[in-house]
């Protein structure tokens, strides 16, 4: 039992409430789907999301998303998985109006890499090992969305009402540019305030950096092997523009906002993948290399996008073959804003409360130095949001991936709290 001279009988009914047990079960379900972004599966769980909140007695908008009048809006964010369909699902619980509070996730995960590097080659198995739930998504963001589940699962079973409606609100594809929440802004869910429940490893996050797709074209001259000399290896012309990247990199980080605390490196240009040659005795006449930028908080992609092309052309300039042989920079995929919301806002007081009377700590304000689907509430929906969820990223897009069972449940306390407040439960 919860009772403490912090909780009223209501906050305290809903937190007992909570099914510590489903929650996990929860998790562990849905990590066993392996909704890769632009997948079948990635629908999959949309539909599963959307059976859940509606036997929670929900009044649940599922809807397909209509691809080409997204990609034809003006504020289209970009994608860069193939894909063929996508599903939104928000569920309402309560009366009439616009949300108190919405939660919100994403269902999509990046693909698992070498199947080498998971325990027993499977990335799906959800398996609980040392008091935390292994998979992909376990971490990014899975966690988070089991947790906005248990949120939902514990009002009704409180049997609870609400003042003012509580949504919770499953989105595709963030992992590529957040197409599912810029869908969902379009539709015209909105709410008074949001929560990401991204994992934030105990911190509340006020505000995100962004991050901006790229790729280089750079071209060389092609020869066999043996007459090197005759042709010029696309590869060995990256070369300078990749060391003119990492000075601009260097340039980038200088001056940060308190709020990164201790991380040095926040806004990272990082290549993510290269293509170069097709023969291995000749002279690779294309080197092709995709990357993403990080984008200052505050900065206008434009700014950011300019910076980065600004370094290949001077690199381009101080090169004998890339003066006649230009580099040639292009924007696709996924164009992620910065976003914040400010510290003194009363929804960051709100989160801080009830994480203090909830999970019984302090807790400090800190920023992400990933792009997510912060700024598109913002900017595209005009809702104050912020991040606040279990996990460590450090852990996502890798192996490694989880997410503790006793974080979880302390973060389900803190969200299930703030939602009693927000919209005013009451028996």
């Amino acid at each position: 039992m919860v009772a403490t001279a912090d909780l009223t009988r209501v906050e305290a009914r809903l937190l007992d409430a909570i099914h510590e047990q489903a929650l996990v079960d929860d998790l562990v379900t849905m990590i066993g789907i392996p909704s890769v972004t632009g997948t079948d599966a990635e629908s999959e769980l949309q539909h599963w999301h959307a059976r859940r909140l509606a036997e929670l007695g929900f009044d649940v908008d599922s809807w397909k998303l209509d691809l080409d009048a997204l990609a034809a809006d003006p504020r289209y964010p970009g994608t860069e998985a193939p894909r063929v369909e996508g599903f939104g699902t928000v569920g309402v619980l309560g009366p009439l109006g616009v949300p108190a509070l919405a939660l919100q996730a994403h269902v999509d995960v990046v693909p698992t890499g070498d199947l080498d590097n998971w325990e027993d080659r499977n990335p799906w198995s959800g398996a609980i090992q040392n008091n935390a739930v292994h998979g992909r998504g376990a971490c990014d963001m899975k966690a988070g969305a089991a947790a906005n589940l248990a949120v939902a699962r514990a009002l009704v079973a409180a049997e609870v009402r609400l003042e003012r409606p509580f949504a919770v609100h499953a989105v595709v594809s963030e992992e590529d540019g957040g197409l599912g929440a810029f869908a969902t802004m379009v539709r015209g869910h909105r709410g008074d305030a949001a929560v990401i429940t991204e994992p934030t490893s105990g911190k509340v996050v006020v505000a995100n950096a962004g991050a901006l797709t790229f790729e280089l074209r750079v071209p060389g001259r092609a020869t066999h092997g043996s007459s090197k000399r005759v042709g010029h290896s696309a590869f060995e012309a990256f070369l300078p523009v990749y060391a003119a990247i990492a000075g601009l990199e260097h340039e980038r980080n200088t001056d940060l906002d308190p709020l990164f605390d201790d991380n040095l490196q926040p806004y990272s240009i990082s290549i993510g993948t290269i293509r170069a040659g097709d023969w291995a005795s000749s002279v690779p006449d294309l080197l092709v290399a995709e990357g993403r930028l990080g984008v200052r908080l505050d900065e206008e992609p434009a700014d950011a996008r300019a910076a980065l092309e600004r370094a290949v052309a001077d690199a381009c300039s101080s090169d004998p073959w890339l003066r006649d042989h230009p580099v040639e920079v292009t924007w696709p995929g996924g164009q992620f804003a910065s976003g914040r919301i400010e510290s003194n806002h009363p929804l960051v007081q709100q989160v801080v409360d009830s994480i203090r009377v909830a999970e019984r700590r302090d807790v400090s304000l800190g920023a992400a130095p990933y792009g997510s689907d912060l700024r598109l509430y913002a900017d595209v929906g005009g809702i104050p949001t912020l991040h606040y969820g279990p996990g460590d990223v450090r852990l996502a897009h890798g192996p490694r991936e989880q997410v503790d069972i006793s974080e979880l449940v302390r973060t389900t306390r803190a969200l299930t709290l703030l939602v009693a407040r927000r919209c005013g439960a009451h028996l």
